[in-house]
């Protein structure tokens, strides 16, 4: 390919999240490389951040799960967008829109790539089915090996079209250097936050993120330490009214409310991780990557997380760190006592220990989980595909 290629990505609504985010990273990818960067989605809040990175919002009803109809519509408007916009590939990042994409991109003779985001539930023939397009791209990249061992289970037939490339996190925004005290400052008036060590839980709010299981352990931790802490639980409600309204009632019926708080989405994420203590993410169901942790590091900031999913590969180890110093741990996402215990003895954790070791931490997030080399990896993607180079410009 001689031209500079036109990559279209469709994800059901550009406005938070990993999925999103990634798209507008991939977007502002392409745009480095001399590419043109599309997105069919339904508007949300990173509009304005893909338009400034150079990427094009397309709409598309990208929400619509049902019915069949909305579907076959959605691929007569993508085949629409490739013919309309001269695209030579287009990437699929979320089930209901990527059986749309796939129709529209099969139609138009262009190639067809998927990003396998989430572990999805498989409960029934139809639904395994329904998941079952995201394996069905000419090349499947799966967020992480967690991810890949996942796919190759459920599709033996792809396992020679998996490629695995982690989330990655930008080195330039979380760099704890590079946030500004004022920052800082304003979250701290914002969230009414004291100088009690922070703890923080950076996630959506829905039950599988843990939310729910770690307000019984700030109970009895606080009766265990006093009110010593403070958590806040940063996150969308997303329309989970019932859920936001049992978070509450936890709050109360274990006497944290002078302890935990939620706090609502946050768009300056950097001077949250630089406030915090300490970051927590107790999933209580698989996480495919762990981009909080591996943020949380980048930060330098001690980190827990549960054992189910990509987490632990995301914040094991590195060599080179002395035996017993590392400021990373795992624990059992059920086990309450062991997450009182993890969280008390990472609070009396010596600040000279955490500061050592936070350049180890910063080096294992750029090594392995950057922004760059996702970037990298995924624009060799669109070359094997295209024949054209535009990872060769990247970075």
């Amino acid at each position: 390919m001689t031209k500079a290629p036109t990559i279209l990505q469709v994800v059901p609504w550009l406005d938070s999240g990993g999925v999103e985010r990634g798209t507008v990273d991939i977007a502002a990818a392409i745009t480095r490389a001399g590419g043109k960067a599309l997105v069919a989605a339904e508007p949300g809040r990173l509009v304005g951040e893909l338009e400034a990175v150079g990427g094009k919002l397309l709409p598309l009803k990208g929400r619509s799960k049902n019915p069949l109809s909305i579907l076959l519509s959605n691929a007569r408007t993508i085949e629409r967008m490739i013919r309309e916009q001269g695209v030579d590939l287009v990437h699929a990042r979320s089930r209901a829109p990527a059986w749309s994409a796939m129709i529209a991109a099969h139609r138009a003779g262009v190639p067809f790539v998927t990003t396998y985001h989430g572990a999805y539930s498989q409960k029934g023939r139809l639904k395994a089915f329904y998941n079952s397009v995201m394996a069905k791209g000419d090349i499947v990249i799966a967020n992480s090996h967690y991810t890949a061992r996942l796919v190759k289970e459920r599709n033996p037939d792809a396992e020679s079209r998996i490629v695995t490339i982690h989330r990655g996190v930008d080195m330039e925004q979380f760099d704890i250097n590079t946030v500004a005290s004022e920052r800082i400052e304003a979250l701290r008036r914002q969230w009414g936050v004291d100088d009690r060590p922070v703890l923080i839980l950076p996630s959506r709010l829905t039950r599988w993120k843990g939310q729910s299981f770690i307000i019984p352990v700030m109970g009895a931790l606080k009766k265990a330490v006093g009110p010593t802490f403070q958590l806040l639980l940063i996150g969308d409600e997303q329309g989970r009214e019932s859920y936001v309204a049992e978070l509450d009632r936890l709050i109360a019926e274990h006497d944290v409310t002078d302890c935990v708080s939620r706090v609502g989405h946050c768009k300056d994420m950097p001077a949250a991780y630089a406030l915090a203590t300490m970051v927590i993410v107790p999933s209580q169901d698989a996480e495919t990557f762990g981009r909080s942790a591996a943020e949380s590091l980048a930060m330098g900031k001690p980190t827990l997380v549960g054992d189910l999913g990509a987490q632990p590969e995301v914040v094991a180890a590195p060599p080179d760190v002395p035996e017993g110093q590392w400021i990373a741990e795992v624990i059992r996402h059920d086990d309450a006592e062991g997450w009182q215990q993890a969280i008390a003895s990472t609070l009396a954790m010596p600040e000279e220990q955490i500061k050592a070791i936070a350049p180890f931490a910063r080096g294992l997030i750029e090594a392995c989980f950057s922004l760059r080399s996702m970037g990298q990896q995924t624009l060799a993607v669109y070359d094997q595909l295209l024949g054209c180079d535009l990872s060769s410009h990247e970075g």
